[in-house]
């Protein structure tokens, strides 16, 4: 859920470019990504739900699954009143959240055995994230 939260979060400056460019169909297009973007956000905080508590994972990515969604309501919100001095460098944080989630769960795993002996399990370094 993470990469498309972040290949849609991507495609937004890339489709109000092509309207400033006087692709002016983009515009419509931008709109309704904006949408997705924020769907799939929502999406993404339930997944970083289900594998903090019932996955007993960290709880961290629930947090800042939370503050990618707030930011993109937020965003939406500015673009649609055209408060462009909130809306570009808002985009930026939401693509730098995006991106800062998609490295960590793309983050190598590596081999964690216990002190019993006990078969090494695949465990994210740091994380408490199994595979």
């Amino acid at each position: 859920m993470v990469t498309t939260e972040a290949l849609s979060a991507f495609a937004q400056p890339v489709l109000i470019g092509g309207f400033l460019q006087g692709h002016y169909a983009s515009l419509q297009l931008h709109k309704e990504n904006a949408t997705f973007t924020g769907v799939t956000a929502m999406v993404m905080l339930l997944a970083a739900v289900l594998q903090w508590r019932p996955g007993r994972g960290p709880a961290w990515p629930v947090f800042a699954s939370l503050a990618v969604v707030a930011a993109i309501v937020a965003q939406i919100i500015a673009g649609y009143a055209r408060t462009l001095a909130v809306h570009v460098p808002l985009g930026v944080l939401i693509i730098t959240g995006d991106v800062l989630l998609l490295v960590w769960v793309w983050k190598p795993v590596r081999a964690v055995a216990d002190d019993a002996g006990a078969p090494a399990e695949t465990v994210a370094a740091g994380t408490g994230r199994a595979s």
